[in-house]
């Protein structure tokens, strides 16, 4: 896990025990975000929000009674949800948040690759990066790009909430970084949709407020 040879939060490389986990082939959507939505609304019974509907980037908009992705972004990734909605998302699934070290083990598999891919250069037929603000593509518009356990778009496109909190290397699961609830700074994963091709490598940690 990790790189010695990029950002200092990637450093140092190091080895990390996952124990066998499973993980969604495809990224969210916002249609499967809005069906959350319309059961369980904007916030949870402590008052935290899981989405913001005011943001002008927000793909997803109340439609009558309803809350419905926009027309051709029903199957881009949802974009605007907070840690806190896409736990809780993960939760009324019956499912949970890759902790950090999960999710780079099912970017890189077990040979230390750059990308999902592999170690070839990115391009426009692997990921969705390098490209104008507030882009996106279909989270199955890549399958070259696919990790080498078959995952998806887990490099560029729309950045991706892990459980951890940010905090620096070596991982350790019992330090308290998978403590899970709000506040503090989250670690994303996989870059965005205008990110370099550095940023969606997959050792690569953004990081980001845990709630609006």
């Amino acid at each position: 896990m990790g790189s010695n040879d990029g950002p200092d939060d990637e450093k140092p490389k190091h080895a990390v025990f996952v124990k066998s986990f499973l993980m969604d082939i495809l990224s969210v959507s916002n249609a499967d975000f809005a069906k959350f939505l319309n059961i369980q609304g904007l916030q949870n019974s402590r008052g935290e929000s899981f989405y913001d509907d005011q943001d002008s980037d927000a793909r997803i908009h109340r439609h009558h009674s309803a809350w419905q992705a926009d027309l051709a972004y029903e199957l881009h990734p949802v974009n605007e949800v907070s840690w806190v909605g896409a736990r809780d998302y993960c939760t009324w699934l019956n499912k949970r948040l890759p902790t950090e070290a999960e999710w780079e083990k099912a970017a890189r598999g077990t040979d230390g690759r750059k990308y999902p891919w592999g170690n070839a250069t990115p391009t426009a037929k692997l990921a969705l990066f390098g490209a104008p603000y507030n882009s996106s593509a279909p989270v199955d518009a890549f399958p070259g790009g696919a990790s080498p356990y078959g995952i998806l778009d887990m490099a560029g496109n729309q950045w991706e909430w892990v459980s951890s909190i940010y905090q620096p290397y070596p991982y350790k699961v019992d330090d308290g970084r998978e403590n899970l609830n709000a506040g503090p700074i989250r670690s994303t994963r996989g870059g965005g949709h205008d990110s370099n091709s550095e940023e969606i490598s997959a050792s690569h940690r953004g990081k980001f407020l845990s709630r609006h």
